[in-house]
């Protein structure tokens, strides 16, 4: 039972990928999140407001198991098959977030620090979460889907916009990571 409580390996779970992105294939359909929130919108009448949405959301309904399986997935991984052992960091990176402010580091799977429910009374924090959602949004309209849609569907099936927009999101990652995220903290 402790084998199921830890990370699947990349045997089990790179298999179970591929087997997902080639049912799409097969069935002409791609993947990614960033387009369900434009379905969501559409469906929500946003259509009103700007001309991106105004397209015949019903075609990619089908889209939005994608939604349901990531929280349905999310609560069984966390409620069910995860188990309480700490994320084992470098030293030196405990104890450079120690210095930023956080606490904990590696003691939980997400510092509390920034995805525990106060912060949402931080103006701070919100100022963060509004400046980060908008740029997400900008950024994966921008390069034309998001990570997940690109790394996975777009790499998968060869697509050179891809592999351009997933090299831009490590090199965007790295300069987050390494300059813009210690000025913040």
């Amino acid at each position: 039972m402790e084998y199921i409580l830890n990370p699947w390996p990349w045997y089990i779970s790179g298999p179970l990928i591929a087997l997902v992105m080639a049912l799409l294939l097969y069935f002409g359909k791609t993947f990614g999140m960033s387009s369900n929130l434009r379905t969501m919108c559409s469906m929500m009448g946003a259509e009103k407001v700007a001309s991106f949405f105004k397209f015949n959301w019903k075609e990619q309904i089908w889209n939005l198991t994608v939604v349901l399986g990531a929280i349905i997935g999310g609560f069984i991984a966390t409620q069910y098959l995860s188990n309480d052992s700490v994320t084992n960091l470098n030293p030196t990176t405990i104890a450079e977030l120690q210095n930023m402010g956080f606490e904990n580091s590696g003691a939980t799977l997400v510092p509390n620090e920034m995805y525990d429910i106060k912060v949402l009374t931080s103006p701070k924090s919100l100022l963060l979460l509004i400046l980060g959602g908008l740029l997400v949004g900008f950024g994966t309209r921008y390069a034309g889907g998001c990570t997940s849609g690109h790394a996975i569907t777009g790499l998968s099936s060869l697509q050179k916009p891809s592999l351009i927009a997933v090299i831009g999101f490590f090199i965007g990652g790295l300069i987050m990571a390494n300059f813009i995220f210690p000025l913040i903290f």
